[in-house]
């Protein structure tokens, strides 16, 4: 098994599936001859030839407009936004055209459509090349919703986003994509859809997070191992379909919740987690639901460390439930 980075898993993954699958195809701004705005797709133009991996205008509406008219003749669409800051142009071919082929075509026609999209901080990109509008994206039927947490996982989760027959927005966390390094099977593999992973088991309680947190979120854990308290980490994976089984497991074994995402707080994802919970096992909470997140400001340049959750944060927060 190599050791691969972020960037090198994803690169991989599109190579190994563009091989298989020969409908499929990659358009988005600068994939082609530059292989990305930060080189997930480099060499892949030389290798497949400009029909298959296109290189498109600045127009994000009319790209994933292109895509969603491919995806319906039989192509099997990879899009690349090149931040997630810059899909909001595309929102209304996302959310009106995209996510809605199989309903209002009674199931006739489909979308296999991934729509890859580099998200959150970490990097120093600012308020324009920061942000993590997952919220968004969960509350439209239609779409799955994956987000990575490291090499392996976005290796294997993007190939089944690849296969799969609806549209897949599938978020990046960027500040893994040099950063987060581990080894990667050589042999085929993939990572279904839908299924969380646990981390960390624990008994005393469950943290519930994804992505670029997960690291946060683990090694909150091992300190809080030195002073007896065991936490376990479930790395959700899918955000949308939930696991809600695996979810509710771990609530009923630990009893106590905290939820940990770097987007804003109000309306976040972590407020429909913890909706859920309330609703299908709130006999089993034995302190309130506590969520850290980041904070009802646009994302900021000069104060970013204090703007993303951190061990520390999460510590504070696990500390809260655990004393309740």
């Amino acid at each position: 098994m190599a050791v691969l980075t972020l960037i090198q898993a994803l690169n991989q993954a599109l190579r190994e599936e563009m091989r298989r699958e020969e409908r499929m195809v990659i358009l988005g701004e600068d994939v082609g001859r530059l292989g990305g705005v930060f080189r997930v797709t480099e060499g892949m133009q030389a290798e497949f030839g400009e029909e298959r991996v296109i290189d498109t205008p600045l127009n994000e509406c009319g790209i994933v407009g292109a895509a969603v008219g491919m995806a319906m003749t039989g192509m099997r669409p990879c899009v690349e936004m090149q931040f997630a800051d810059f899909i909001y142009p595309a929102f209304d071919q996302i959310v009106n055209e995209l996510a809605k082929v199989r309903y209002r075509s009674g199931g006739q026609y489909s979308a296999p459509v991934v729509i890859r999209t580099p998200y959150g901080g970490g990097v120093r990109g600012g308020h324009y090349h920061s942000q993590s509008p997952e919220a968004y994206f969960v509350h439209t039927a239609g779409l799955y919703v994956v987000i990575p947490s490291s090499p392996a996982e976005a290796k294997g989760l993007l190939k089944s986003a690849l296969r799969a027959d609806d549209p897949v927005l599938f978020m990046e966390p960027k500040r893994l994509y040099r950063s987060a390094r581990e080894e990667v099977s050589d042999e085929e593999y993939t990572i279904p859809l839908g299924v969380a992973r646990v981390a960390r088991e624990g008994a005393d309680a469950t943290l519930l997070t994804y992505g670029a947190m997960v690291g946060p979120g683990l090694e909150a854990a091992e300190q809080l191992a030195l002073g007896g308290a065991e936490l376990e980490v479930l790395d959700l994976r899918t955000l949308w379909p939930l696991d809600i089984e695996t979810v509710l497991a771990s609530v009923r074994k630990t009893g106590r919740v905290v939820i940990v995402h770097e987007a804003p707080r109000a309306c976040g994802y972590g407020a429909e987690l913890a909706a859920q919970i309330s609703e299908r096992a709130i006999e089993y909470l034995q302190a309130p639901i506590v969520r850290v997140t980041g904070w009802d400001t646009p994302f900021p340049f000069a104060l970013e460390p204090q703007y993303l959750p951190d061990a520390n944060r999460i510590i504070q927060g696990v500390q809260r439930v655990l004393k309740f």
